[in-house]
């Protein structure tokens, strides 16, 4: 069994395209988020590369992770997967939280 086809298993997709398609957003996303986030966002609440690590690992979490979110689910629906990474985010949420 290969590399796609264990993502497909994982994922629950039924073609390798589409978990192309998918790995494809979270590059996308991940290089959008580096472009935009560190150096437009983050400025905006004062967080620089000399803020304190602590500072950092805070706006990361409170800023950082909710713009990657929405950003996932932008891409996800330009390249037509928005149905998988919804069900991505609400997945990932429940963890985060704790509820099953």
């Amino acid at each position: 069994m290969g590399f796609i086809d264990k993502l497909k298993k994982r994922w629950d997709v039924k073609s390798g395209g589409q978990v192309i398609v998918i790995l494809l957003v979270f590059a996308i996303t991940g290089t959008t988020f580096m472009y935009t986030v560190k150096p437009y966002i983050y400025p905006l609440f004062g967080i620089t590369s000399e803020s304190s690590t602590f500072i950092r690992i805070l706006a990361f979490v409170f800023i950082g992770l909710p713009c990657y979110q929405v950003l996932l689910l932008i891409w996800g629906t330009i390249l037509g997967q928005f149905k998988f990474f919804w069900a991505f985010e609400k997945r990932m949420f429940r963890r985060m939280i704790g509820k099953k």
